[in-house]
């Protein structure tokens, strides 16, 4: 039965005890949890591996004893993610980790399950309900850095594409607020094409292919998720490549430290989204659900990834140990999203949990550093009536070499 408020770990030892009379399922059911994983888009190996490590955490000790985890996948519809919120709020969900499609047409739906009890914690991308957590790197600025980037890799001058997510996503348009605040600064700086690759490789390559027909004679290229279809693309069009930045796939980071890639003219940057999010999320949900943390609901920052080509480091492993960023190709798909791993926040999954959502035998769930990073206000993006810090875009992982 569910009531107001988040369930203790003594109610949770209360109904084990209570259910001691019981056999099987019954017994079972009254003891663990309920947990749901709401995915909005789930068309790519960012989303796959997002949710697997979650799969995988729920199953590893003594989560697999205590939570009851349920996958709904509503798609890119924010009217249907609504009605499943809805139905996991009636079906007494003790906690909802989500990516959601909106970050503010949820709100309504979020605020009545709050009231209810159940605990909200959205990844990556996030909602301006404040009764919810956001787990998200949004505000340590991948579109202000990335860009600046490019730019530092162009001399301040060129034909650009942009690359860019999901439309209506409130990641994308932070991402692309972000690059565009840098690119407006330098006017030799062109856009000349702009196109939806909904994070995904295929998509980008297509995409990609489509812009290169009408501006063969692109510069550099400014890509969120998806990245490496950017280079297969450009590939396919001929024998050079461009300046480019994207995100944490293992294409595109192998690539960019590939001489023979870089021969031909690629640089930049891996920085972009962690899959990683999802497990965080999931964690501090059910540190706050068994009593092991307290925490007003907050906008938490997922620190920036930053590795540029002298910065990749190939694993011999299956997870990143002695500073390695990147699995071979014979270990994983040019599509797996690097970031998905994390020693210190996820030291219980590996490459296998990130691939398949299994757990690593004789892992047991590790508490999370006391601290968490409180993330600055992005009104519209994680605060509805909030006011936007001066320095918004400020430029945290790189510094300009050409003046704007």
């Amino acid at each position: 039965m569910k009531t107001t408020g988040y369930k203790s770990t003594a109610a949770i030892l209360a109904l084990a005890v209570a259910g001691a009379g019981l056999t099987g399922t019954a017994a079972q059911a009254q003891d663990k949890f309920k947990v749901y994983l709401s995915l909005s888009y789930s068309g790519n190996a960012w989303q796959s591996e997002a949710a697997n490590i979650v799969k995988a955490l729920a199953q590893t000790p003594p989560y697999n004893e205590t939570v009851e985890l349920k996958e709904v996948i509503s798609g890119t519809d924010p009217q249907a993610q609504i009605s499943a919120y809805e139905s996991m709020i009636d079906e007494g969900a003790d906690a909802i980790i989500s990516f959601p499609i909106s970050s503010t047409a949820l709100n309504r739906t979020i605020k009545r399950g709050c009231d209810e009890g159940v605990l909200f914690f959205m990844y990556d991308a996030t909602v301006t309900e404040s009764c919810a957590y956001n787990v998200s790197y949004l505000s340590s600025g991948f579109g202000e850095n990335s860009a600046q980037a490019l730019v530092n890799e162009l001399g301040g001058k060129g034909k650009i594409f942009l690359s860019r997510g999901v439309p209506g996503n409130s990641v994308d348009q932070r991402h692309t607020d972000g690059a565009m605040h840098i690119f407006n600064q330098y006017p030799g700086i062109e856009v000349v094409a702009e196109y939806y690759s909904y994070w995904d490789d295929r998509t980008t390559q297509q995409e990609t292919a489509k812009a290169l027909t009408a501006h063969p004679d692109v510069d550099g290229i400014w890509a969120q998720a998806g990245e490496y279809g950017a280079i297969q693309a450009m590939m396919d069009a001929g024998d050079r490549l461009v300046p480019m930045t994207g995100e944490n796939s293992a294409g595109f980071r192998l690539a960019l430290a590939d001489p023979a890639m870089q021969e031909m003219g690629l640089s930049g940057v891996s920085a972009g989204s962690p899959p990683a999010q999802s497990g965080y999320a999931f964690k501090l949900a059910m540190e706050i659900l068994t009593g092991a943390r307290e925490l007003e609901p907050t906008n938490i920052e997922y620190p920036l990834p930053w590795v540029p080509a002298d910065m990749v480091k190939v694993c011999e492993g299956d997870s990143y140990e002695d500073g390695c960023n990147v699995f071979p190709p014979e270990k994983v798909p040019s599509s797996f999203v690097s970031e998905v791993l994390n020693p210190e926040l996820l030291p219980e999954v590996n490459r296998e949990s990130a691939l398949n959502g299994t757990p690593v035998p004789g892992a047991t769930i590790q508490a999370l550093p006391a601290e968490v990073v409180v993330a600055g206000n992005e009104p519209g993006i994680n605060c509805m009536r909030c006011d936007a810090p001066e320095d918004l875009y400020k430029l945290t992982k790189i510094e300009p070499t050409v003046q704007p």
